[in-house]
């Protein structure tokens, strides 16, 4: 599967456009790291715990997009976006969306 945040992929043609496929997750902090986090607030520097939560969220996510584009046979996803927004207090929505397609197969 081809991933990319680019409109069109240099050398190859879309042949079918399959639609937005989506994926996302919700995700809540953890009491611990919070306290943590609000010394690290004080004092400065990479609140690495959360660095990590974001980073598991995006992949989760990004592969939660990925089987949406398979189910619907699709080779690639393009134009390749993500969004974070407030769910509840402490916790947050990570969301990757995409454009679902088939492209030529590569010379």
């Amino acid at each position: 599967m081809l991933l990319t945040n680019l409109e069109v992929v240099p050398g190859r043609r879309v042949i079918e456009h399959l639609g937005l496929v989506q994926g996302s997750t919700v995700r809540a902090k953890h009491a611990g790291k919070d306290i943590i986090a609000g010394i690290k607030n004080v004092f400065g520097g990479e609140l690495k715990s959360y660095t990590e939560l974001l980073q598991e969220s995006r992949e989760e996510a990004l592969q939660r997009m990925v089987a949406q584009a398979r189910a619907i046979n699709a080779n690639a996803i393009l134009n390749i976006r993500f969004s974070t927004s407030s769910i509840a207090q402490g916790a947050a929505e990570l969301f990757a969306y995409g454009t679902a397609v088939r492209l030529e197969d590569s010379p």
